[in-house]
């Protein structure tokens, strides 16, 4: 089976290479996805860290993704509590679908460089598209700031660095139709 990891900086569009390629048939596991399951299941470990981020027992995500990306060391503290579940659960996945005889693993992982992922896969697909493109993008699709954004973009290793580091780059810079068709290229391509 081969592994391939997918990831892109925030805005590039990654969830819709991802979501295109599950329309091709291609199974896709999300770190996100995990991250979020992860959130739930240690609920009490995070209200702990962060209280400020947790009413009533309830876990604040917009509260918590304040704090994390306004302070390095509170986001290290998270990362230290989500990762080991999110990697558990992507390896779990990732066994299953090696047994049920899957030819092409897709690993979405937003911090796939930053978490030195990248040494146990076949391959990396980056999705790049210009700065201003991915803020417009971030901003209409989570009401973002331009602050939150910078934060967040800042959080990431930068996108050069990325597409430097990649085996593949899909540049997703015009239409929703053009991204398909790239897709789908990198798709027939991969499957030589």
């Amino acid at each position: 089976m081969r592994r391939i990891g997918l990831t892109g900086n925030i805005g590039s569009g990654k969830s819709t290479v991802a979501q295109y390629l599950r329309q091709l048939g291609v199974r896709v596991l999300d770190a996100d996805q995990y991250a979020r399951e992860g959130a739930e299941v240690l609920k009490a470990q995070i209200c702990q860290a962060f209280p400020e981020a947790c009413r009533e027992g309830q876990l604040d995500r917009t509260a918590l993704a304040r704090r994390v990306f306004a302070d390095k060391e509170a986001r290290r503290r998270l990362e230290a509590l989500l990762h080991p579940y999110v990697r558990r659960r992507m390896q779990e996945e990732s066994e299953k679908a090696e047994q049920e005889g899957c030819p092409l693993l897709v690993l979405e992982i937003p911090l796939l460089f930053e978490t030195g992922r990248e040494a146990t896969l076949d391959g990396v697909l980056v999705v790049a598209a210009p700065r201003a493109l991915r803020q417009q993008r971030a901003m209409a699709r989570s009401g973002l700031s331009e602050a939150e954004f910078a934060a967040r973009d800042q959080s990431q290793l930068p996108q050069e660095e990325k597409i430097r580091r990649a085996t593949w780059v899909i540049w997703n810079d015009a239409d929703l139709a053009t991204l398909k068709a790239r897709v789908a290229h990198w798709y027939r391509e991969v499957q030589r």
